[in-house]
């Protein structure tokens, strides 16, 4: 009960942050009006006034963790794991550099999961905004898409493994699987796929080292680094195949 719980908090964190994105996606159609913050310390009076600072801090924690829960739960891990392996692929060092790898990561995650977070804003987010829903039913309706992409993404494997683990009882549908349990599961799927991809990106370009290499060797320039002479051969095949949008085009179609 504990572990379910907790896993539909995790779920209603992305939820909310998914939302806010949504939020200003469609801001320019429905404008949202910026709400007021205001912060008041006054003694506690009552056991409620306690257990309310308690449970504010215990929000103030889980969202520090947030952004690992919104990229954990997202197409990010396996965009930013395939993009890694090119730049190694390539032999290139540094280049494109962290920064422009994780903010083309970044961008083309808010493009996937765009219509996952405009279906969590209008039948969660929303209404909850617009007090028309409580708390625990916008979390419910909000997880609902999230939970549906990640189950588009895991393999049945790697869901039974934890459902095993987890020594639940074995869930008739979807909606009888914990989000918990989801969660894990969904991570070494992307994960599984990150490196499938990988390896298959690795391939012509291992390729051209080993061209490289044997033809160095056959002229007897064995003090030659092969990784100097077939980085410009990799960067130029990289080039004429138009190889950012072949990668481009295959991570928001694999989704």
């Amino acid at each position: 009960m504990r572990t379910n719980r907790a896993g539909k908090f995790l779920v209603f964190v992305a939820f909310v942050i998914l939302g806010v994105f949504a939020a200003g996606i469609v801001m320019a159609a429905d404008p949202v009006s910026i709400p007021k913050v205001g912060i008041e310390i006054t003694p506690s009076k009552s056991p409620k006034d306690v257990a309310a600072s308690i449970q504010i801090l215990l929000i103030l924690t889980v969202l520090t963790i947030a952004p690992g829960i919104l990229l954990l739960t997202t197409s990010f891990t396996r965009i930013v794991i395939v993009l890694s392996f090119l730049r190694q692929a390539l032999g290139s060092q540094q280049i494109p550099p962290n920064q422009v790898l994780i903010g083309l990561a970044l961008f083309m995650t808010f493009f996937i999961m765009k219509p996952v977070g405009t279906e969590m804003y209008e039948k969660a987010w929303k209404p909850y905004v617009e007090n028309k829903m409580t708390f625990q039913k916008a979390a419910d309706e909000g997880s609902k898409p999230l939970r549906q992409f990640m189950f588009k993404q895991t393999r049945e494997k790697d869901l039974a493994l934890f459902i095993y683990l987890s020594k639940t009882a074995r869930p008739k549908n979807q909606n009888d699987v914990p989000t918990s349990v989801l969660i894990p599961a969904f991570i070494i799927s992307e994960l599984k796929t990150a490196f499938t991809v990988g390896f298959l990106i690795y391939i012509p370009f291992l390729i051209i080292d080993m061209i490289v290499a044997s033809t160095l060797m056959s002229m007897g320039m064995l003090m030659l680094p092969p990784v100097m002479i077939s980085l410009p051969f990799k960067l130029l095949l990289f080039i004429l195949v138009d190889g950012w949008h072949l990668i481009s085009r295959a991570l928001i179609v694999s989704f």
